[in-house]
């Protein structure tokens, strides 16, 4: 694989973002979705430089065709993207703080990407095999049927065994699993298969129980990881299976006003980098400055005239 410049699929869920006012009482409403707001980011952190494709399934409604037009208007392909006749986009919308911490509401129980992969009573991931490196994360297999998530697994070994590359972020939402021993055992099998890992350290010591970074490094370590970074929020983040430049200074966010998207934007700094060939100090480091800009920006996705 050419490393400086990937064919990257995106895999998830797109939704209605509904970011309301400090009040409560109006929104703006966007879309967003955890894997599609990294793909934007990864887009917009290096332009022209990877191809990058949407891949996920929403309806045929307006929403949806608008949807659509938001998604290519970032330079993202949605050639990929499934389009259900019976099925809408999910809805969430969001609340921050007086701190630009943020809480969520969702609607998406029957959303259209809760049908992707499956064609009969079986699986097919043919949209998938024409890309280099494949990004989804928890919430991503969350959504999906165990029997179609237990087949992706499957396609992935296939996929890294011809020499595809396998980046996964652990980003745990409780309320999407039916109980923590089946996130556990799906997220663990996910690290298991990951080239490149971009795990949270909330999401894991929430999810595992790990006292301290030093715990979730160890445990990640030990699944195979190759690469990847723990994000810590503003303290910046660490290497995973790499050695710690004592010199590397993450400067802190000027400003937050909210943290939605804080940890795609940085997925999507880091990917553009590390892909196009960058060290993983630089990597880390385009993933920390682009999540610290886009924390001062209210909703998942800022305008593009803000970065």
């Amino acid at each position: 694989m050419n490393n400086t410049h990937c064919r990257i699929a995106c895999v998830g869920e797109a939704m209605v973002e509904l970011a309301l006012d400090p009040a409560g009482t109006t929104a703006r409403v966007g879309f967003a979705g955890d894997t599609l707001n990294t793909a934007i980011y990864l887009v917009r952190e290096m332009p022209g430089i990877h191809n990058v494709a949407f891949v996920s399934a929403i309806g045929t409604d307006t929403m949806s065709d608008r949807m659509v037009d938001f998604i290519e208007a970032e330079g993202i392909s949605t050639d990929q993207l499934l389009r259900v006749d019976d099925r809408l986009p999910g809805i969430y919308a969001i609340n921050t703080d007086d701190h630009g911490e943020r809480t969520f509401a969702y609607w998406r129980e029957n959303s259209a990407a809760r049908t992707l992969f499956q064609k009969g009573s079986g699986a097919d991931f043919s949209v998938l095999e024409d890309f280099d490196v494949i990004y989804l994360s928890a919430i991503t297999l969350a959504i999906l049927p165990p029997t179609i998530r237990d087949a992706l697994f499957d396609w992935i070994k296939s996929f890294r065994d011809n020499g595809g590359l396998f980046a996964f972020d652990s980003n745990y939402r409780p309320r999407l699993w039916d109980n923590e021993d089946i996130a556990r055992d799906v997220v663990s099998a996910a690290w298991r298969l990951c080239d490149i890992a971009l795990p949270s350290i909330d999401d894991e010591m929430a999810l595992f129980g790990d006292v301290d970074e030093a715990s979730v490094l160890a445990r990640i370590d030990a699944c195979g990881v190759r690469t990847g970074a723990l994000k810590r929020g503003a303290k910046g983040p660490i290497p995973i299976n790499a050695p710690i430049n004592p010199s590397l200074v993450f400067a802190p966010a000027t400003k937050v006003v909210d943290t939605t998207a804080a940890g795609d934007s940085f997925n999507g700094g880091f990917l553009a980098a590390f892909l196009a060939g960058h060290s993983l100090d630089e990597a880390m480091m385009a993933g920390h400055n682009r999540a610290a800009l886009v924390v001062g920006c209210r909703g998942a996705i800022a305008p593009r005239d803000m970065l």
